[in-house]
């Protein structure tokens, strides 16, 4: 065993205390940037941080630029569009629901992972799958049904919507990420993925950047006319990012997922004390039903695997 292999642990709630504070802070700037233009902060006060990264990375360990393929290619526009959607449904859904309850609606990704796989590729669910994949979606229903806090009853329900959609496209973008790092040559995943991170960004900052100038323009001025908060933004997200590859390169992806379900903690602490914002007794059982579905689905999977 290898001297570093307890490292996933403090990379990975390190990741997801990151990742939770870019959450906030462009949660706080749709009320000046709205959501396309929050959801753009990640991505172009990003690309400058995981490109510096990327360079400092190449320099240490003496490593050549890997080439790019047309797998890579496919897989990280693929990543990159999936990844601008499940950010902008994120922060749309956490306008209207509690920052916590959105959170976690995003983690039952794996739920829906399973369901899609059975449905779609006919891949069979253990009994034990089967108890995880229907106590998570109990608490997704009890948070669905929760009386809304505002006038009309939809508001109640698309957020929820909104939050498993997200889910979902940010599963779309873990599997195409990964895919466009193992698409690369060379041994070193840290280059690789540094590599990845720094296209995909880019991919992403120009692509916004160029819908924005035409359908959005005002939104676009604001985004630089705010730089120091949407550094930080940036700052946090390129970390978090970093932080996460790392710790899928240290450990199976199963464990990383499983250990980041402590988010939701993070995003509670932050609902309490920043946001002001009380989660009702109901949205607390659903997120403590997710958490313990995706919980025992992620658990359940690594040891098969193993």
């Amino acid at each position: 065993m290898s001297d570093l292999s307890w490292a996933w642990i403090p990379i990975t709630i390190m990741a997801a205390g990151l990742q939770t504070g870019r959450n906030a802070i462009q949660l706080h700037l749709t009320e000046q940037l709205g959501t396309i233009g929050a959801t753009q902060v990640r991505f172009l006060y990003g690309f400058p941080i995981a490109a510096s990264l990327t360079i400092l990375a190449l320099l240490i360990t003496k490593s050549e630029i890997p080439k790019i393929n047309p797998a890579f290619l496919s897989f990280i526009f693929v990543g990159a569009f999936a990844q601008i959607f499940a950010t902008s449904l994120m922060l749309a859904a956490m306008r209207y629901r509690a920052f916590v309850v959105v959170t976690a609606l995003t983690k039952a990704e794996p739920i829906e992972v399973a369901i899609f796989g059975f449905i779609i590729l006919n891949d069979q669910l253990s009994f034990i799958s089967l108890v995880a994949i229907t106590i998570a979606t109990a608490g997704v229903i009890l948070m669905a049904y929760n009386q809304p806090t505002h006038s009309s009853q939809r508001l109640s329900i698309y957020p929820v919507l909104m939050g498993l959609s997200s889910g979902a496209f940010f599963a779309i973008a873990a599997v195409s990420f990964r895919g466009a790092i193992l698409s690369l040559d060379g041994d070193n995943i840290v280059i690789n993925a540094s590599w990845s991170l720094s296209f995909c960004l880019a991919i992403q900052a120009i692509s916004l950047c160029i819908w924005m100038y035409f359908f959005n323009r005002n939104e676009l001025i604001q985004t630089f006319k705010l730089w120091r908060i949407s550094f930080m933004g940036g700052l946090l997200g390129a970390l978090a990012s970093k932080a996460w590859f790392l710790g899928f390169a240290l450990t199976a992806a199963a464990n990383v997922r499983t250990l980041g379900l402590i988010e939701i903690l993070f995003a509670q602490i932050l609902t309490r004390r920043i946001f002001l914002t009380r989660v009702s007794t109901r949205e607390f059982i659903g997120i403590s039903a997710i958490i313990l579905g995706v919980g025992v689905l992620l658990l359940h999977q690594g040891l098969g695997s193993s």
